[in-house]
């Protein structure tokens, strides 16, 4: 039985836009807290800024800054622009977080779960929305809207990679509790961000 295909209305875009943003940013606290890590760009960003006195948020967008080419010429302007925006909303929201937030104790195998379940369900909220986080996060759209191939697995596999070479700056024991939150936000991506199984387009 056909589904039928619904467009999502510009303010459905932004509130995705905002929410799935606050997701990730409040996944960063928890995360920087318990000195964990996550993959693609914004592991990157916060394996860097563990190892220099650099700040996360600058280093964000830095890295993000060259997959924005094969954004705007595989993906369009409204992708890219959109994915611009959710970078630069990520960035805004981690700066600001600590001011909203106060973290007192916090048990990294909780934070490893919850983390990892924030930064996918702000994933998700995005992609369906036809927007990412930038970086590897735009590969693995274009991949699966292009070639059908399953952004979550696809994802996991170059995070796995993020993961090895976090073993030069964290300990073993927060290495294994990131990957398990990387596995927690892969299985949340790819359970539910699949050709078929949602119909809303932006």
């Amino acid at each position: 039985m056909s589904e039928t295909v619904m467009r999502h209305r510009p303010h459905e875009d932004a509130i995705a836009l905002v929410l799935g943003t606050l997701f990730v940013a409040l996944g960063i606290a928890f995360y920087a807290k318990a000195s964990l890590l996550t993959g693609s760009t914004v592991g990157i960003a916060l394996l860097i800024s563990y190892a220099t006195p650099l700040d996360f948020s600058a280093l964000f967008l830095l890295v993000n800054l060259p997959f924005f080419v094969l954004s705007f010429l595989r993906l369009g302007w409204a992708f890219t622009a959109k994915t611009l925006a959710a970078v630069l909303l990520v960035s805004i929201f981690s700066k600001l977080m600590p001011l909203w937030l106060e973290i007192g104790h916090l048990n990294p195998v909780y934070a490893a779960i919850i983390g990892g379940g924030l930064f996918g369900i702000g994933l998700l909220i995005l992609f369906r929305h036809g927007m990412s986080l930038g970086g590897v996060s735009i590969l693995a759209y274009y991949l699966q809207e292009k070639h059908g191939i399953r952004a979550g697995y696809f994802q996991l596999a170059v995070d796995m990679l993020v993961m090895l070479a976090a073993t030069a700056v964290v300990s073993l024991d927060l290495v294994a509790l990131s990957v398990a939150g990387v596995t927690v936000l892969c299985a949340i991506v790819g359970m539910n961000h699949r050709p078929g199984r949602y119909a809303g387009i932006s």
